[in-house]
C-alpha cells in the first residue's frame, strides 16, 4: 500500500483534491489527543491501493500552531511515501514557502500546481516544466473543481514510489552564502550523529536549531548525542544573531530570496490591473467595505428566508397532517397523547424539522460566499473595527464559524496565539447567533413580523455582534489587559463558486442539525412530553398541561420573569433550551399545543411583538447549550471561566430583555 500525505496552505483546494481522489472511500476522525479533524481515505488503481491522509492546512512547518505540529510530526514520524504539496498557482510566491520547508525536511514531494486556470486569468504564465527543474520535484498542473490533472497526479505518485525513473529527489536549495555558512557548519555536526540521522534530515535539523525551534530542541535532547548537537547549535545561533540579526527572520528572508528567484525564472509578468484588483478596490475600501459587508449579510438572510418559505410550509403541513392521521393508532391514551396529541412529540419534532430548508439554504449561501473568496475579505475589513474594541483580527474567523455552530467556533480559537485574545474570543463567541437558535427565531419572525422577518433576523445577528464587541471591551479592560495581537491574513483569489462543493458543505453542516434533531432534541422533547402528561398532584396521566409537573416547575420560577411579561411556558422552554437551542421551538409547540402552522398564531394571541422580540434576545444571549459549555470548559481548562460564561450570559440576557420590553412599551405604548 502506498502512503500519501496531502499538504498545503489553507484555501488552496486541498479538500477538493482529497475528495476527488478518495470519493466515498474516506473517514473523518480526530488526530490523537487533538480536536483537529483527521481525514483519511483510499484510492485504488488496478491492483494498487493508495492510502491518503489530508493534513491540516498550514502556511509553514514552524510548529507554532496545533495544525502545523500535526502536519510536521506526521511527515517526520509516519514517513509517507509521497507528500503531495498543493500549491495555489495564483499565489505562487506565498505558497512556495511551505514547499521550501518540505524540501528541507527531506520529504518525497510532488507539487500539485492547483488553480492554474485562475493564475492564467490573472495574466500569469507559469512554466511548470521550468518550475519542476528549479525545485527538482514533479510539478503537475491541476484544476481541482474540474478534476483536471487528477489522473496525472496519481500516475506521478505511483511512478515515484515504484522506482523514480526520472531521478526526482528534490534539490538542496542553497541560500545566500552568509546564511549557508552557518547551516553547513551545524549540518556537519548533525550528520556525524547516526542516532539523529536515522530519524531526521541533518540539514533540516541544522536549520531548525538555528531558528531556535523549541520542539526540535526537546526531541533532540531525548536522542543519544543530541545534547551536544543542541549545545553547538545554540552557540552558532548566538554567533549568527550577532553577525546577521534574528536568525529566524534571516532564514525566512533567505527562503523568500530563493523563492523570488525561482518565480522570476518560471512566471511571466502579471497584468498591471486585474478584475480582482478592481473588486478589492471597492470591497476592501476603508469607507465602503464594512457597509457592503452588512448589505451582503442582509441579502443573505432575505434570500434564504424568502427562498425557503414554501418548503418550510410544506414540511409544517406534512407533520400536522401526520399527527392527525396517527392519533389513536396505538389505542393507548397516554402513548397517543405523548406522541400524536395536541401537545405531543410529533408536533415538537415537526416544528423543529420544518425549518430544515431554511437552515440548509443559509448554509448553502454561506458556502458560496466562502468559496468565492469574499469571506476572507470580510474578515479583513472587520479587523480594524475589532481591534478598536479589544478583539484580535484573528477572532473574526471563529466569530463567522459561530454563525453556524458555537462548538467548532470555540475550538477554532486555537488559531489565536495570544492567550488573552483567545480567552476573550472563547467567552464572547456564544453571543454569535448559531443555526440552532435560528430555528426558533425564524418561526417567530415569520409569525410576528411578516414582510420584515428578514430584517428582524438581521437585527438579531447584528445585536449578537455588537454585544460581543461590548463584552470584549469590558474583558480587555478588566480581566485580560493588554493589546490585541496583530493579524495576518492571506486573501485568496476570487473564483467562481462551485455549486456542487457548496451543496456538499451545506449537507455536512445541515446534517449535523438533523442528527441533533433525531438525537438529543428528541430525548429533550420526550422528557418534556412525559412531564407535560403527568399530573403534578396525583402523578397520573393528564391531558391538561396546566395541571402537569412541567407547569408546576415553570410556575415556581415564573415570578422571576414577570417583569419580562413571560408565562410559565416560556420559562420551561427557555430552561430546556440549555440542552439544545432547537428544543426551544419544539418545547414551545408542545407546551402551547400547536404545530408549526399553529404555534405562531397561538403565541400572537398571547404576546405582542415587543415581548416576543425581547424573548428572542434572551434566547440569543443566555446560557450556551450544554455542548458549547463542555467546549468552553475544555478550551479554557477552568471551571471558573466556564461558570463565568454561563452567569454573565444569564445576567446580560435578562438586562437586555428588560430594556427592550420597558423601552418598547414606553415608546410604542
Amino acid at each position: 500500500m502506498i502512503k500519501v500525505a496531502l499538504a498545503g496552505n489553507p484555501n488552496v483546494g486541498k479538500s477538493v483534491i482529497f475528495n476527488n481522489l478518495t470519493g466515498a472511500h474516506q473517514h473523518v476522525g480526530n488526530w490523537p489527543g487533538k480536536t483537529v479533524d483527521k481525514k483519511e481515505g483510499f484510492h485504488r488503481v488496478d491492483d494498487k491501493v493508495i492510502y491518503i491522509v489530508d493534513l491540516p492546512g498550514t502556511y509553514s512547518l514552524t510548529a507554532l500552531s496545533v495544525e502545523e505540529m500535526i502536519a510536521r510530526d506526521y511527515i517526520i514520524y509516519e514517513r509517507p511515501d509521497v507528500v503531495v504539496d498543493i500549491v495555489d498557482a495564483s499565489n505562487l510566491e506565498r505558497n512556495l514557502y511551505l514547499t521550501m520547508q518540505l524540501l528541507e525536511l527531506g520529504a518525497n514531494v510532488v507539487v500539485a500546481l492547483n488553480k492554474i486556470d485562475l493564475a492564467e486569468k490573472a495574466g500569469m504564465r507559469i512554466d511548470h516544466r521550468k518550475l519542476e527543474e528549479e525545485l527538482g520535484v514533479p510539478v503537475i498542473p491541476t484544476i481541482a473543481p474540474k478534476k483536471k490533472g487528477m489522473k496525472e497526479l496519481v500516475e506521478k505518485i505511483i511512478e515515484l514510489v515504484e522506482g523514480n525513473p526520472r531521478g526526482y529527489s528534490g534539490k538542496t536549495l542553497c541560500y545566500e552564502p552568509r546564511v549557508e555558512r552557518f547551516i553547513e557548519r551545524l549540518q556537519g555536526e548533525v550528520a556525524s550523529r547516526e542516532e539523529i540521522t536515522k530519524l531526521l534530515n541533518p540539514r533540516w535539523v541544522a536549520i531548525k536549531l538555528l531558528e531556535g525551534d523549541e520542539d526540535v530542541i526537546k526531541k533532540l535532547s531525548e536522542i543519544e548525542g543530541g545534547r551536544e548537537v543542541i549545545k553547538k547549535g545554540m552557540k552558532l545561533r548566538e554567533e549568527m544573531s550577532r553577525e546577521l540579526g534574528d536568525p529566524e527572520v534571516v532564514i525566512a528572508d533567505a527562503r523568500y530570496t530563493v523563492i523570488k528567484d525561482i518565480v522570476s525564472r518560471t512566471v511571466g509578468e502579471l497584468k498591471r490591473l486585474t478584475a480582482s484588483d478592481l473588486l478589492d478596490s471597492v470591497l476592501l475600501d476603508k469607507y465602503l467595505g464594512i457597509p457592503i459587508f452588512f448589505v451582503i449579510l442582509w441579502w443573505w438572510f432575505q434570500i434564504a428566508f424568502i427562498g425557503s418559505a414554501p418548503f418550510c410550509d410544506i414540511l409544517g403541513d406534512g407533520f400536522a397532517a401526520l399527527g392527525e392521521v396517527l392519533t389513536g393508532i396505538t389505542g393507548h391514551p397516554f402513548i397517543d397523547y405523548l406522541f400524536f396529541g395536541e401537545y405531543g412529540i410529533i408536533q415538537g419534532i415537526g416544528a423543529v424539522l420544518s425549518f430544515v430548508p431554511l437552515i440548509m439554504l443559509l448554509y448553502f449561501i454561506l458556502s458560496l460566499l466562502e468559496d468565492s473568496g469574499y469571506m476572507a475579505r470580510a474578515a479583513f475589513v472587520m479587523e480594524k473595527a475589532m481591534r478598536k474594541v479589544g478583539l484580535s483580527g484573528r477572532t473574526i474567523i471563529p466569530m463567522i464559524m459561530g454563525f453556524g455552530c458555537n462548538v467548532p467556533a470555540v475550538y477554532a480559537t486555537r488559531i489565536i496565539p495570544d492567550e488573552n485574545d483567545r480567552m476573550i474570543a472563547i467567552l464572547t463567541n456564544p453571543l454569535m447567533l448559531c443555526g440552532a437558535r435560528l430555528v426558533f427565531f425564524s418561526a417567530i419572525a415569520a409569525a410576528f413580523y411578516g414582510a420584515y422577518a428578514g430584517d428582524i433576523l438581521f437585527s438579531l445577528y447584528a445585536l449578537g455582534v455588537v454585544l460581543a464587541f461590548m463584552v470584549a471591551t469590558i474583558l480587555r479592560k478588566t480581566f485580560f489587559r493588554g493589546r490585541a495581537s496583530p493579524f495576518v491574513l492571506e486573501l485568496p483569489a476570487y473564483q467562481k463558486p462551485s455549486f456542487k462543493v457548496a451543496a456538499v458543505r451545506m449537507w455536512d453542516r445541515g446534517s449535523m442539525y438533523l442528527r441533533k434533531a433525531v438525537g438529543i432534541i428528541l430525548i429533550g422533547l420526550l422528557i418534556i412530553g412525559v412531564l407535560t402528561a403527568t399530573d403534578a398532584e396525583t402523578l397520573t396521566f393528564t391531558t391538561d398541561p396546566e395541571r402537569s409537573l412541567v407547569a408546576a416547575f415553570g410556575r415556581s420560577l415564573a415570578p422571576i420573569f414577570t417583569p419580562l411579561n413571560w408565562d410559565w411556558r416560556f420559562v420551561v422552554a427557555m430552561i430546556f433550551g440549555f440542552v439544545a437551542k432547537e428544543i426551544v421551538l419544539g418545547a414551545s409547540a408542545m407546551l402551547y399545543g400547536a404545530g408549526e402552522e399553529e404555534i405562531a398564531s397561538r403565541l400572537a394571541s398571547l404576546y405582542n411583538p415587543i415581548v416576543m422580540y425581547g424573548y428572542m434576545t434572551f434566547i440569543l444571549i443566555y446560557i450556551p447549550c450544554i455542548v458549547t459549555i463542555a467546549a468552553i470548559r475544555q478550551e479554557t481548562g477552568s471551571w471558573k471561566w466556564t461558570i463565568f460564561a454561563v452567569v454573565y450570559g444569564l445576567i446580560l440576557a435578562y438586562i437586555v430583555n428588560l430594556l427592550i420590553v420597558t423601552l418598547g412599551h414606553l415608546l410604542l405604548g
